[in-house]
Formats: structure tokens, C-alpha cells, sequence
């Protein structure tokens, strides 16, 4: 029977979807079919919904999610009572709950229901489904006392009730005296408590929001400004310089739409990187003129404009009040309610309670879950050398909300901030000699190669490497200018543990300086790569892919026993397959002697690894074909490691793979170098960075921090 969960809540404005999306993620981590249901539903698109199937790649039908409409409901149980209601939501409860290992429950919204006693509603539901439950307290402006009355007084109503209390979550909460009330009952009630802050970038609402709740027309902008978050509303009237000490970071500026001075004026401000601006938002539908417009699209490109018909006053009334949505058109605000539930829940403990037995499958989205995990237990340092590129402050902006990893973006400071500000990207850039906010979450700062007093001191070091070649400190000195070398060199000196570079940078020009500086290890003859090839079900890992264009017997040995090392390291059981045209004894040549005499060299030098033959991939992975192949092999149909012969075959193979089969390539992941550095695709999409980053962090734990 599937294991349930109940997320509901006592009223309004509990926020919980945080606390739904950051349970979906801990379910989903540890079993491969989670379900969603949801026993009553309002009219019209179901945003949490969405963002689920979106984010979580659920092929549940929409249709089975829904227990009914709360109309039908309100219906039903006035004509035939709460009996026949309950009776009819557990039937399609467990139309879902029969095909999946696990559910989430998502409790009615206390909004407009039309339902008397929805808190006992919620708790009879639970207790029939046989879910557990974990309740969701608003305590946004409340006092400390409110605070702990309403947690107990949430205790006390669902206890009372009989449903199995897993724990209970506080949301955003204001006050630390609060915080600390509510903690300190936490110690007095027998489940845990956990306690969520307020956070302004989730209660932010996007400029998106804001042009559909006001069906702004959109004079300027493009898809990342209009995803912007608006922190702050700004009304323009007075004059210029009256007006421009009143912006604020994040703001959307409001003014009619003749007042030309304040559009240009503000747009300048924000082109200067102070403040940065979410847009602006024309009212009394007046339309500046072209050469107005045409000027603000150059100081601010991609800054929305937008323009309503209404004046100031009742567009204020309408927008005040709006908050921040969680929607699958807003994947930035998941990731922020994720690093925040996973910031201030004890995951691990509330894991267990969830009592989820973990699947033996493997998917995609739970290998991706464990290197996060991993990546957080004992967290690194990793540089990225391409600070000011877009795709690298996104994946920033999770990695340090996710906590997944400390940060260095190395460029210029005000380039990068400017550029994260245009982006609406939330994030804290300290410099050098900036000490982070207390708290203890991962950080990042900002190092411009060109002007740090590190550059001496790498070019010194990089000369002296490089002396046989003769390089000069003179010519060090430019060299290690380079965003490339300079990251390489922070790795190098113990200034980071690890460094991704690759997404505006070659292969080339990220792994070249490893190869001058860190080196390889001493048991490691060549450096080369895997990818890890997320399956349906399974994890494979391919070897070269990237690196070695031909390599010999020995260099392909040395690929086999690093690639079972790596695959080893990230929990995949090595049984390593060393790939050729030919099957065991049928064939023979040049290219299969090649492979035989690499297979004989890896059971000389590692024993105790599982390694087969040469092999064809069909016998390798498939068992049926093994069992006529090879049939007393113990890789063949069952191999883990797949060995290419040449990096011809290796990369045509996984990007065949990768677009035929639908499956997750993550990496390439270079291995043999002393100290982690890792390369990315020039297209590598924003959660490739994260995972990439997240590997070098794994990787990097395997040596002490800052070594």
C-alpha cells in the first residue's frame, strides 16, 4: 500500500505550498512513482498542481489528481452528509494511491470553501486515506504569543482528532522572538517543529504577474525581465532629481506615461546599476513617444515597460496586496522555497518519519537528488570562472539557495552585479574583504583577476611551474589574467576546492591549464571523462566520451579502472564492459585486439573489479542477449561501466542515447586530475551547471577541504 502524506493547515495565508513542494522533493527522493491528489479542487487551473508535474515530471493524468469541485462537495455534503462524501474522495483516493508507492495529499485552502469544519474535514480525510499528517501554521505578523497559541492550539485539534502527527511546520515567520517561542514549545510536544522565516523573494510578485492581474499592454521587455521580482512600488510625480533617491532595489517605478524625464531618468539610474530597476509601469494610457522608447530600450535592454489605462491611484489599489506566486512559469521561486524548506528542516529526520522505504530503481531525478544531498554534507568551495554569463548566475542563484556549495565568480564586481541585478537575480556578491551575513549558509563572492592582489602571487607560482617552458613572471603575470587560469590556480593554491567552467570557454581552454597546473594523479596515466547516463531506471556510466580521441590498450585500461573509481564514488556499482564490435572470441583485428589486450591489462591491475571483454553494448546491457552471448559472464547484461574504444564511438553513443532514449547526461566529469576541474557544454542549460557544480563538490570531498 502506498505510503501518504497530508500537508493541510488550519486557515488562510499558511503559505504551505512551500512546505508541499519541499515534501514532494523528499519523496521523490527515495521512490520512483509518487502520486498527487488533491480532495477538493476550485474552479480553474491548479498552479501547485502544475508546477509539480512540471518540475517532477509526473505522468499522473490530471484527471485522477481531482476529488471533486468544492461546489460538489458543498453539495453533496448538504444533501447526502459528510459520510457519503468522505466515501466517495476515498474511493478516488485510492484509484491514485493502487499505482503509486507514495502520495501527497494537498488539504483544502480554507478559501471560499463553503464547507463547514474544514479543519475536522481535513482530519477525517487523513485518518480514511491512512495518511500521515503534517499540518502548516501562518504566522506572518503575528506576535510571539499568537505564534505558539496558534502551533498549540493546531497540536491539540489534530491530535484530538486522531491522525498520526509526523510533524509540524510554523511558516513565515517575522519575528526572531517568535521563532524562538516556537521553538522552544517544539521541545515540550512529542513531534517535531520545525520553524520556516518569512522570505521577500517568495512573497515578491513577478512583473509577469502584475501585467496579467492589470492586462498591461508591453511596450519593452523581453521573457527575463518580465520574470523579474518586483520588491517595491515607487510612484513617480515629483521632479527628477526629487524622485530618483526614492528608487529602491527590485521597484517597479509607476508614473504616467507623459512623464517622459521620470522614464528616462529611471532607466538610466538602473543602466548605472543604482538601483536596479524590475521595470516600469505607465498609467492614464499615455504612450511615450518613439524616440522616448527607442532611447529607454538602449540604456536598459530587456527592462519591461508596460503601460494600463488606469491612473495611479486605482492601479495602486489593485497592486497592493499581490504577492509572489508558486507556478511551473516561476521555476526560480521553486528553487528559493526548496532552499528555504531544506535551510530550516531537519530533512533527514523528517525523511524518516515520512518512513519511505527507497525504491531499488534509480531515476534521473534521483541521482540529481542524491549528488545535492551529498554535495551538502560536508560543503566545498567551488570557482566559477564565468561569472558575468547568465546561465552561471542562475545556477549560482540555486546552488546557494540549495546550500549545495560555497562560490567564487570570478570577473569584474560591478559587471557582475549589474548583470545579476538586470536578471533579478537575488543574490548576496560579497568582495573579497566583505564578511558574509551571520547564519552559516553557503556564500559567494566576487574576484576580478585583473586587480586581485592574488595575481602577483599566481603568476610567481605559474612561472615557476612553467619555468622548463620558459615562461617569464612577466608572461605569467598576463597569463594568469585569464578567468581560466586564474580559477585553476585558486584550485591549485587550496583557494577552492574545485572549478566548472565551459558554458562561453572550450574544452580547450578550461582543461588546458589543469593539465599545466593540477596535473594528474599519481595513479592515473591520461585524464579523461565519463557521463553519467541517467536510464528510466538506472544509472550507466560512459567512458571516454570527451577527452581521448584514440586511445592505446594501456590508456584504455587506465580509462576502465578511473571510470569504475568514479562510478564507485557516486554510488554506482561498477561492472565495467569494455566495448567492441566483437563478443568475446568471434572476432578479431586490430580494433578488437586493442580491447582484449586493455581487458587483460585492468584484471592485472584491479582484480577485484568486474570486467568483461571485448563485448558488444547489446550483450552488455541487455540480459537476454548475454544469456545467449556470454552466458556465464557476471557483467554481461548487467554492466554499469560501459568502456568505449574511442571517443568517435564514445560521444556518437551518448548523445544517441541521450536524444533516442530520453535519458539525463550528466557531465562530462573529468577524472585523473589531482584536484577536481570540471568542464561544461557551451549549451549546457542552467540545472546541467547545478548538477556539474554539485559533482565537482562531491568529487572534492574525497580531499580535504582548501588542500
Amino acid at each position: 500500500m502506498a505510503r501518504s502524506v497530508y500537508v493541510t493547515g488550519i486557515g488562510r495565508g499558511d503559505g504551505r505550498q512551500v512546505v508541499e513542494l519541499g515534501v514532494m522533493e523528499l519523496l521523490t527522493r527515495q521512490v520512483d512513482r509518487v502520486g498527487v491528489f488533491r480532495p477538493l479542487v476550485h474552479d480553474g487551473p491548479d498552479r501547485l498542481y502544475d508546477l509539480l508535474r512540471s518540475r517532477y515530471r509526473l505522468g499522473q493524468p490530471a484527471a485522477s489528481v481531482f476529488g471533486m469541485g468544492y461546489e460538489e462537495a458543498a453539495a453533496l455534503q448538504a444533501e447526502s452528509g459528510t459520510d457519503e462524501l468522505i466515501s466517495r474522495l476515498v474511493d478516488r483516493y485510492h484509484a491514485v494511491a493502487d499505482d503509486y508507492e507514495a502520495v501527497l495529499v494537498l488539504g483544502t485552502d480554507f478559501a471560499d470553501t463553503g464547507l463547514p469544519a474544514e479543519l475536522a474535514l481535513n482530519a477525517r480525510l487523513a485518518n480514511e486515506f491512512g495518511a500521515s499528517v503534517i499540518p502548516v501554521v501562518a504566522a506572518r505578523d503575528q506576535s510571539p504569543e499568537a505564534v505558539v497559541a496558534e502551533v498549540r492550539n493546531a497540536h491539540h485539534a489534530y491530535a484530538s482528532l486522531g491522525t498520526d502527527l509526523i510533524a509540524m511546520v510554523a511558516n513565515r515567520v517575522g519575528d526572531p522572538e517568535a521563532a524562538d517561542a516556537v521553538r522552544a514549545l517544539a521541545e515540550r510536544l512529542p513531534e517535531p517543529v520545525f520553524v520556516l522565516p518569512e522570505e521577500p523573494a517568495l512573497a515578491a510578485p513577478t512583473v509577469t504577474q502584475i501585467k496579467e492581474l492589470m492586462d498591461a499592454e508591453v511596450l519593452l521587455g523581453d521573457a527575463a525581465g518580465l520574470a523579474r521580482d518586483v520588491r517595491g512600488l515607487v510612484f513617480g510625480g515629483a521632479h527628477l532629481p526629487a524622485f530618483l533617491p526614492a528608487l529602491t532595489e527590485g521597484c517597479m517605478v509607476i508614473t504616467p506615461g507623459d512623464r517622459s524625464d521620470l522614464i528616462i531618468g529611471s532607466l538610466a539610474a538602473h543602466s548605472a546599476g543604482s538601483p536596479a530597476l524590475a521595470g516600469v509601469l505607465l498609467t492614464l494610457g499615455e504612450h511615450p513617444g518613439e524616440q522616448t522608447l527607442a532611447l529607454a530600450s538602449r540604456l536598459a535592454p530587456g527592462t519591461p515597460v508596460l503601460a494600463v489605462p488606469d491612473g495611479s491611484m486605482p492601479t495602486a489599489d489593485r497592486l497592493l496586496g499581490l504577492e509572489g506566486k508558486l507556478t511551473a512559469a516561476t521555476p526560480r521561486k521553486a528553487e528559493i522555497a526548496l532552499g528555504l524548506f531544506e535551510t530550516h528542516v531537519d530533512t533527514g529526520l523528517l525523511t524518516e518519519r515520512l518512513s519511505v522505504v527507497r525504491g531499488e530503481r534509480v531515476t534521473p531525478m534521483m541521482f540529481e537528488h542524491e549528488l545535492v544531498e551529498r554535495s551538502r554534507t560536508a560543503r566545498r568551495h567551488i570557482v566559477l570562472p564565468e561569472g558575468q554569463e547568465e546561465r552561471v548566475l542562475r545556477a549560482a542563484e540555486v546552488l546557494l539557495r540549495r546550500n549545495i556549495c560555497d562560490l567564487t565568480l570570478l570577473g569584474e564586481p560591478a559587471v557582475v552585479r549589474k548583470r545579476a541585478a538586470e536578471l533579478g537575480i537575488g543574490l548576496e556578491l560579497l568582495g573579497d574583504d566583505e564578511l558574509p551575513a551571520s547564519g552559516g549558509g553557503a556564500v559567494a563572492r566576487i574576484v576580478d583577476p585583473l586587480t586581485s592582489p592574488l595575481r602577483e602571487r599566481f603568476a610567481a607560482t605559474y612561472a615557476e611551474l612553467r619555468a622548463h617552458k620558459g615562461v617569464s613572471y612577466e608572461l605569467a603575470h598576463d597569463i594568469v589574467s585569464d578567468v581560466s587560469y586564474f580559477g585553476t590556480l585558486m584550485v591549485q593554491e587550496g583557494l577552492a576546492d574545485g572549478m566548472v567552467s565551459g558554458a562561453v570557454h572550450s574544452t580547450a581552454a578550461t582543461v588546458r591549464p589543469a593539465f599545466e597546473i593540477i596535473k594528474t594523479k599519481p595513479d592515473a596515466d591520461i585524464v579523461s571523462s565519463v557521463f553519467f547516463m541517467c536510464l528510466a531506471d538506472r544509472v550507466l556510466v560512459y567512458g571516454d566520451c570527451a577527452v581521448v580521441p584514440d586511445p592505446d590498450a594501456e590508456q584504455l585500461a587506465d580509462i576502465a579502472i578511473q571510470s569504475a573509481t568514479t562510478a564507485a564514488s557516486f554510488g554506482v556499482e561498477p561492472r565495467i564492459a569494455m566495448l567492441s564490435y566483437s563478443t568475446g572470441t568471434s572476432g578479431s583485428g586490430a580494433d578488437v585486439d586493442k580491447v582484449r589486450r586493455a581487458t587483460e591489462l585492468v584484471r592485472e591491475r584491479r582484480p577485484d573489479l568486474l570486467t568483461e571483454g571485448p563485448i558488444q553494448y547489446d550483450a552488455a546491457v541487455d540480459p537476454q542477449v548475454a544469456a545467449t552471448k556470454l552466458p556465464t559472464s557476471r557483467v554481461a547484461g548487467r554492466a554499469t561501466v560501459l568502456v568505449f574504444p574511442d571517443l568517435n564511438t564514445g560521444n556518437n553513443t551518448y548523445k544517441a542515447v541521450q536524444r533516442s532514449a530520453g535519458a539525463v547526461a550528466v557531465g562530462p566529469v573529468l577524472q585523473g586530475l589531482r584536484k577536481p576541474v570540471n568542464d561544461l557544454s557551451r549549451g549546457a542549460l542552467v540545472q546541467d551547471i547545478v548538477n556539474t557544480v554539485a559533482i565537482t563538490a562531491v568529487q572534492a570531498q574525497g580531499e580535504p577541504a582548501g588542500s
